[in-house]
């Protein structure tokens, strides 16, 4: 019983996120992460996106991190859906559920991170990227996604 309760105390805390895979004309949205609260993940890139919230599918939370961190509003559905990633972190872990997003247009205002970049798919892996987004951008590198 003691073992158990010990067990359940340092049990990592496990989160569900979404990720957004935003592309315009041929190049893919890359967000460059602020300093934050683990030092592992600052200025690392990542697709935008974020936690899935109580009451939320995955597509309407990934439309209202969008929204929230880049003030978009585009429409998600679960056929978008493009491939998913557990990842553990040495404070958490997570499984990130990835979406195509395919905009109308580049523009966006950029609230939470410091920098991005517009890449093409085979140029993804010269960025610095979060780890548990980087299975994304190597199954990106390999199919044609893109229109």
């Amino acid at each position: 019983m003691l073992a158990d309760n010990i067990q359940l105390r340092f049990k990592m805390k496990h989160l569900e996120v979404v990720g957004g895979i935003l592309i315009f004309k041929g190049k893919i949205l890359c967000m460059q992460r602020n300093i934050g609260k683990y030092e592992y993940l600052n200025f690392k890139y990542e697709f935008p996106g974020g936690k899935v919230e109580p009451g939320e599918n995955r597509p309407q939370a990934l439309m209202r991190e969008l929204k929230e961190e880049l003030d978009i509003d585009l429409h998600v559905s679960d056929s978008d859906y493009f491939g998913e990633v557990s990842y553990k972190y040495p404070d958490f872990e997570i499984t990130m559920y990835c979406y195509l997003c395919h905009l109308t247009s580049d523009h966006f205002r950029q609230k939470e991170h410091i920098n991005y970049k517009w890449m093409t798919q085979n140029g993804l892996h010269k960025l610095d990227w979060a780890p548990a987004d980087y299975p994304i951008v190597k199954k990106l590198e390999k199919v044609n996604c893109i229109e």
